[in-house]
């Protein structure tokens, strides 16, 4: 009968000590990510967890492994990427190649207007304004002649048009349209201003009416910026030009009658 204890506790011994290990093991692939999901017909390890001895069993749960793509799932998700990336690419590269400026584009640009010509006449001028949406007698017209360095009034010069517009990185009418305001905005500067006045009597001397010469233009352009409205300032032994002191002489006339 004492044979018989001995034999069994010598049998739950060993049974504990390899429920043991196999705790330990588990719990070690469990720590280094190796175990695979418990489905809910492996009855065996369930009733290993479901041992209620706290010294030899745990009941955490195995962390659930995420799932891989398949191989055929992979390629695809890297093929989508692949083309959104492409895609976006190529958008950007079509934008910027249209924002650039192309010589070529404005060489086109200016033959719409010069026909088989290297000039863009008056005609073609006209045309040129209606498209930019401005009358030929605007003041930004002689801003742009001014940045094209335009020699003849109402004509344009393939290398004028060229040079003019590679300066403003205009090749289309509807980058010219978008740099009007930015032409206009030159004559707020004195100095710009001061040098479109000066050349706007160059650019007009083809004229067959020739009042006053150059230095009488300039002088023009002092007086309205020293003297007052009302000319009491003006000072008749000034090195004003005889031209200045006559319209002074009649502007006097004019208010006291």
């Amino acid at each position: 009968m004492h044979s018989d204890a001995a034999a069994v506790n010598f049998q739950l011994n060993s049974h504990l000590s390899t429920l043991a290990n196999i705790h330990k093991i588990y719990h070690t692939l469990n720590k280094l990510n190796l175990t695979e999901d418990v489905g809910q017909d492996d009855h065996q390890t369930g009733s290993l967890r479901s041992c209620s001895s706290s010294d030899c069993f745990g009941k955490v749960m195995p962390p659930r492994k995420k799932r891989r793509p398949a191989s055929g799932d992979d390629l695809s998700a890297k093929k989508s990427r692949h083309d959104s990336m492409y895609r976006k690419y190529d958008t950007t590269r079509i934008k910027t190649e249209e924002e650039a400026f192309s010589s070529k584009r404005c060489l086109e640009w200016f033959y719409e207007y010069a026909g088989t010509d290297d000039v863009v006449g008056p005609e073609g001028m006209e045309k040129f304004c209606e498209d930019i949406g401005v009358e030929p007698e605007n003041v930004v017209m002689l801003v742009l002649a001014w940045k094209l360095d335009a020699q003849n009034m109402g004509y344009f010069t393939l290398q004028e048009w060229l040079k003019g517009m590679t300066s403003l990185q205009c090749d289309t009418t509807e980058k010219l349209r978008n740099t009007l305001d930015y032409l206009r905005s030159l004559l707020n500067d004195s100095t710009n201003f001061k040098l479109i006045y000066r050349y706007a009597f160059d650019f007009a001397r083809q004229s067959k009416y020739k009042v006053i010469n150059k230095d009488q233009w300039c002088n023009v352009l002092e007086f309205s910026r020293t003297i007052n409205l009302d000319l009491s300032n003006y000072d008749e032994d000034g090195a004003w030009p005889v031209l200045l002191d006559e319209f002074v002489e009649w502007y006097k006339d004019k208010q006291m009658s």
